[in-house]
């Protein structure tokens, strides 16, 4: 007898739940998965793929593409309801931050644009022997490389309503090989610099509980985050997650409302800005209640692990929703478009990391994870070598993304002019070349670039 409620989307849950649980255990256990650092997520992910790809499991990659979009937004709108005190003391206090701050953020404004000129003129020379691809396809490349899984669906899953036929499968096709260069590439890279003495705690040996992924029994853990309301009206945790519920309704009527100034079409596209506009209801809403003096219900530590709960779940549901037939349909412009990518990118960051004042393997680990994958990414690697954040670094990366916005909108932008204002290809790639030039020029205007120190 089958059950008169519906289970497709509990039973999805608990395959991409299952698939995290397999990560843990084969991170705990696998000395080569250790060895280059895979969360989880990543490791049950790709399992996922596989067990989907070769029929073992029937999980539908439309509810996969669901989940890692909503959950890319709840990841976006708990970090604008979190106050990070630290960030704010140190704002106030230590002005030295703003150099790896703007640092990062212009090294932001650099490669987004090269990695969508390569792949608009890899598209270009497609072009020039007869394959015509759409005209957005190598902007799908920055997207998941530089802004994470997230963006690359939500602008893959517009654009297929606008004829560009798997473009979100394409756009976690590029966030997946990104990740594949932040780890493969970023943690050799790291230990290179540890056993060059280039870090600025000294060489160092990672704790096991870092490598393994959890922590012994003997070892107390630290807090998740405090208590803010009473157990005897409302569990904490469920206020939290009411205040992300109240901020995703607010967004999904202030997109639905903007969409209808619009044309249909571009009025899809508003759609793909989601995350955009929940990061700023959910802003608001927390200076609100700052005004109204209840801001701190609104809980630091609990919001924080929402957000990583979220990314988690946002990537081990990104990779298995890859569709490998789909993809391999394109696997070569992917494949040229990729390789070429995360070896310019690679070669970036290294110039400019190698003439950073100071602390430049941390600032450019940080960067390079962030650029490759996602935030997290540069977290992960930033902990290689400042186990203990004792460098200014992970908040410097935290508050890059307040000033990177000025970059990186102007560039999320850009990926739809030829659909929204018909630009040929070759004018958007002229528009990206010129936020990269003036993202140069201001690293050197603002003395942020020296002579090599390695």
């Amino acid at each position: 007898m089958h059950s008169p409620f519906p289970f497709d989307f509990a039973l999805a849950f608990g395959f991409i739940s299952v698939l995290l649980l397999i990560g843990t255990l084969t991170r705990a256990t696998i000395p080569l998965v250790q060895r280059y650092l895979f969360p989880s997520c990543l490791i049950g992910g790709l399992l996922g793929s596989i067990a989907i790809n070769l029929g073992w499991v029937n999980v539908s990659s439309g509810i996969l593409e669901s989940f890692a979009f909503h959950f890319f937004n709840i990841s976006f709108i708990s970090a604008g309801l979190t106050k990070d005190s630290k960030v704010s003391n140190s704002w106030k206090k230590r002005w030295k931050f703003l150099q790896g701050t703007f640092w990062m953020a212009l090294t932001q404004g650099i490669t987004f644009p090269l990695q969508a000129i390569i792949g608009g003129l890899v598209v270009l020379g497609f072009a020039l022997f007869g394959v015509e691809l759409f005209s957005t396809f190598g902007f799908l490349a920055p997207l998941g490389f530089n802004e994470g899984p997230g963006q690359a669906l939500s602008f893959g899953k517009t654009w297929e309503g606008l004829g560009f036929s798997d473009a979100a499968t394409i756009g976690l096709a590029f966030a997946a090989i990104g990740y594949l260069f932040s780890f493969f590439i970023g943690v050799p890279l790291a230990n290179w610099g540890l056993r060059k003495g280039l870090a600025a705690g000294g060489n160092r040996k990672l704790p096991n509980e870092f490598v393994k992924g959890y922590l012994p029994v003997a070892k107390k853990g630290d807090s998740a985050g405090s208590l803010k309301l009473h157990p005897s009206n409302i569990d904490s945790l469920a206020y939290q997650a009411a205040l992300i519920g109240l901020v995703y309704v607010i967004t999904y009527f202030l997109v639905d409302y903007l969409g209808s100034f619009f044309d249909p079409d571009t009025a899809k596209m508003i759609w793909g800005f989601f995350f955009f506009f929940g990061l700023i209801v959910a802003v608001v809403l927390r200076l609100l209640m700052d005004l109204l003096q209840i801001g701190y219900l609104a809980d630091e530590g609990i919001q924080k692990r929402i957000t990583g709960w979220s990314v988690d779940y946002l990537i081990v549901s990104m990779v298995p929703a890859i569709q490998i037939g789909v993809i391999w349909q394109y696997a070569l412009p992917v494949a040229i478009i990729s390789l070429i990518n995360g070896f310019l990118t690679v070669l970036v960051v290294l110039y400019l990391g190698r003439r950073l004042v100071s602390e430049n393997l941390e600032r450019m680990l940080a960067i390079f994870g962030t650029v490759t994958g996602t935030i997290s990414c540069g977290l992960l690697l930033l902990r290689i070598t400042d186990p203990n954040f004792k460098t200014s670094v992970a908040i410097e990366l935290a508050i890059m993304n307040i000033f990177v916005l000025a970059i990186i909108m102007p560039c999320t932008i850009l990926v739809n002019a030829p659909l929204w204002w018909g630009w040929r290809l070759e004018v958007t790639l002229l528009a990206y070349l010129g936020i990269a030039v003036v993202s140069y020029l201001l690293i050197r205007l603002l003395g942020l670039q020296g002579k090599p120190k390695f």
